[in-house]
C-alpha cells in the first residue's frame, strides 16, 4: 500500500529540482570548455550524498544570504544531470543510456558515495550488458579494479578470465589490451584452456604489438626474434610449457626457440625429446603453472607491476638493473590506503613491528610513483619531535611517466636519520626526503638521502599508498 505513493513523491521531488525559485546552491560541473551550472537544494544534497555532505560542510552558506557555490570538475555535466535526477527522484533511465554512459554514471556515483546506485548499476551491467562488457573487457577490468567498491564487476572479470577466456582472446580489441591484463589472464591457475591455445594467443598478442614482423616465422631474422622476445619477456614465465605434449612442443614451440631463455629451452628440449609418444607430457613437470627455472613475480598492487617489484628486489640486494636476481622475494600486502584509510594511524595499525617493508605511493593528478624501502620495523613512537631510527640499507625511489626505466634511486647517506618513527607520521624517510601524512602534509625534499626524487619540492596528495612486507 505504501509503495503506491512513491511515484508521486518522486515526481514532486523532480519538480522541486526543476523549479528555479527556491534553490540555494549552484554546482559548477566539468572543465572548460565543457562546464554547466546546476541549481539544487542544500538539504537534499546533504542527506543524499556522503561526498557532497563533506564538501558542503566546508562551504556553508554565508549569513549575508549569498547562494552557496561548489565545483565538481571531475564529472561530466551530462553524467551529473543523470546523477542529480537520481538523487532527487530515485530514477535512472538505464534503458535510454549507452553502456559506456552507464560506466560513466557508475564512476561518478562512486565519487559521490552513492552506494545504493553503485550496487544497482553493477547488477544491471552483469545481467543485461555482458556482450558489450566482453567486447570492452579492458575498460571493464580497468574500471572495476581501480576501486575496491566495484566488487561485483571484479568477480565478473575474474570468472570470465578463468572460465571463458576465449571470449576475451577472440574479441577484435584483444591485440590492444595492456600487457598487465594479459598477464593477469594467463597466470590464472584456474584458466580453462589448453596450454597450447594460451601460447598461441600470447604469440598473437606479441606479433600484434610489432606489425612490422613477417607473417611467417620462417622468414624471421635474428632482429625479428629479438623484437618478439623483448615484447613477450614478461609473459613467457606464465606459460606452462611442461603441460604441452611432445608434438605441441615440436610444432608450436620449437620454431620460436630464440625467444625463450636459453636455460629454459635446454630443459624443455631434454624433457620432450626423450618422450616416445608424441601425445605424452613430462609427467613429473606438467603440474606447476610456471616452470621452476623461471623466477616469476606476481604482486597484488594497484600501483606497480611485477617488473617494478623485480627492480626493487634488485635494489634491496644492491644489484644493478642489468644484473640477474640472486634472491626470490614475495611482496606481501600489509596496508592499502583506499582499503584501510588515508592516515598515519591506520598505517601504524597495519605495519608496526613489521621489518623489511616497501612503501609505494601513487601521486594524485600525475604519473609519479614514489616509494621507499625500510629494512627495520616501523614504530608508533609518541613524540613532539622527529624520532629517528638508524639503518644504512634503506633507500627511496621514484618512477615517472609510467615507464620503469624512468627511475631515480636514492640511498641513505645519513644513517642516523634514515627512518622517521612517529605515531603522527605515515611511512617517512629522513626528516624530509619522503614524508607521507606528516605534520605539514606529504612532500619529498633532499636531506638524508643521496638525491632529490621529485622534480618539485611542493607538497603532493596521495592517491593511493601501499605497504608490502618483503618475504
Amino acid at each position: 500500500m505504501d509503495d503506491k505513493f512513491l511515484p508521486k513523491l518522486s515526481q514532486n521531488l523532480l519538480e522541486i529540482l526543476n523549479d528555479e525559485e527556491y534553490y540555494d546552491i549552484t554546482i559548477e560541473v566539468g572543465n572548460d570548455p565543457y562546464v554547466k551550472i546546476f541549481r539544487a537544494h542544500l538539504v537534499i544534497l546533504h542527506y543524499r550524498s556522503p561526498c557532497l555532505k563533506r564538501i558542503l560542510s566546508t562551504n556553508k552558506k554565508k549569513n549575508d544570504g549569498n547562494i552557496t557555490h561548489i565545483k565538481l570538475p571531475n564529472i561530466l555535466p551530462e553524467t551529473f544531470q543523470i546523477i542529480l535526477r537520481y538523487i532527487y527522484g530515485g530514477k535512472v533511465p538505464l534503458n535510454e543510456l549507452d553502456s559506456s554512459d552507464i560506466i560513466k554514471v557508475l564512476i561518478a556515483a562512486n565519487k559521490l558515495g552513492l552506494q545504493e546506485l553503485i550496487t544497482y548499476l553493477q547488477s544491471f551491467l552483469v545481467k543485461n550488458k555482458t556482450n558489450w562488457m566482453e567486447q570492452n573487457f579492458d575498460l571493464i577490468h580497468q574500471t572495476s579494479f581501480e576501486n575496491d567498491t566495484f566488487l561485483e564487476l571484479q568477480n565478473y572479470c575474474v570468472d570470465l578470465m578463468s572460465k571463458e577466456p576465449n571470449k576475451i582472446f577472440n574479441t577484435k580489441k584483444f591485440s590492444s589490451i595492456p600487457e598487465k591484463l594479459l598477464i593477469s589472464i594467463i597466470q590464472n591457475d584456474n584458466l580453462q584452456m589448453g596450454e597450447v591455445q594460451v601460447w598461441e594467443h600470447v604469440l598473437k598478442w606479441g606479433v600484434a604489438q610489432n606489425p612490422e614482423l613477417p607473417s611467417d616465422v620462417t622468414n624471421y631474422s635474428d632482429d625479428d626474434f629479438n623484437t618478439l622476445k623483448n615484447t613477450l619477456q614478461q609473459c613467457i614465465p606464465f606459460i606452462r610449457f611442461y603441460n604441452l605434449t611432445s608434438k605441441e612442443f615440436l610444432d608450436k614451440i620449437l620454431p620460436y626457440e630464440q625467444i625463450l631463455p636459453k636455460e629454459l629451452y635446454k630443459d624443455l628440449l631434454k624433457a620432450f625429446i626423450s618422450l616416445s609418444d608424441p601425445n605424452s607430457k613430462p609427467s613429473d613437470k606438467s603440474k606447476p603453472r610456471i616452470p621452476k627455472k623461471i623466477d616469476s613475480k606476481n604482486i597484488n598492487s594497484k600501483i606497480i607491476t611485477f617488473q617494478h617489484s623485480e627492480l626493487i628486489s634488485k635494489w634491496i640486494d644492491r644489484l644493478e638493473i642489468t644484473d640477474m636476481l640472486t634472491s626470490s622475494y614475495e611482496f606481501n600486502l600489509l596496508f592499502r590506503s583506499s582499503r584501510d584509510g588515508f592516515n598515519a594511524k591506520k598505517f601504524h595499525e597495519c605495519c608496526d613491528n613489521q621489518p623489511r617493508t616497501v612503501t609505494i605511493i601513487k601521486v594524485k593528478d600525475s604519473t609519479e610513483i614514489l616509494g621507499g624501502y625500510n629494512p627495520i620495523e616501523w614504530k608508533s613512537i609518541e613524540s613532539y619531535y622527529y624520532s629517528y631510527n638508524i639503518t644504512k640499507d634503506s633507500f627511496i625511489f621514484s618512477f615517472d611517466n609510467d615507464r620503469i626505466e624512468n627511475y631515480i634511486l636514492s640511498r641513505t647517506i645519513k644513517e642516523k636519520k634514515a627512518i622517521v618513527n612517529n605515531f603522527d607520521f605515515g611511512p617517512s624517510f629522513g626528516p624530509s626526503d619522503l614524508v607521507v601524512w606528516g605534520w605539514f602534509g606529504s612532500y619529498a625534499m633532499k636531506d638524508s638521502y643521496e638525491k632529490q626524487i621529485r622534480k618539485t619540492k611542493d607538497n603532493f596528495t596521495v592517491e593511493e599508498c601501499e605497504v608490502f612486507q618483503i618475504l
